[in-house]
């Protein structure tokens, strides 16, 4: 598997509502089977973009480690991570690694 494919596996997208303090209601997203990350806010379509990018980031963090991602799921053929990746600002960060394997990636970010 490839960066790319790591990038394009389709996880779980959880979304609830939570009650904070004051009775507001905020939306909060989380993959769950990426661990223990999730974004809320007031807006979803900003707590969209802001789980996306800690999704990249959590996947990224773990193929640089050596500790590949959960696949529960094969990569999907028609998703972009390349566009996904300029679009949340991460661009060269990301791009230029997507077809590397995990081995070639974690080299490249030691060196």
């Amino acid at each position: 598997m490839t960066v790319r494919d790591y990038l394009n596996i389709p996880y779980t997208l959880l979304a609830e509502p939570v009650e904070v303090e004051g009775g507001d209601w905020l939306r909060r997203l989380s993959y769950p089977e990426l661990g223990d990350i999730h974004a809320q806010g007031l807006d979803v379509e900003q707590v969209f973009l802001e789980i996306e990018r800690m999704r990249f980031a959590e996947i990224l963090r773990r193929l640089q480690q050596g500790d590949l991602p959960p696949v529960p799921r094969p990569p999907l053929a028609t998703s972009t991570p390349g566009w996904w990746a300029r679009f949340l600002g991460l661009g060269d960060e990301v791009t230029a690694f997507l077809d590397k394997s995990p081995e070639e990636y974690r080299q490249s970010r030691s060196n």
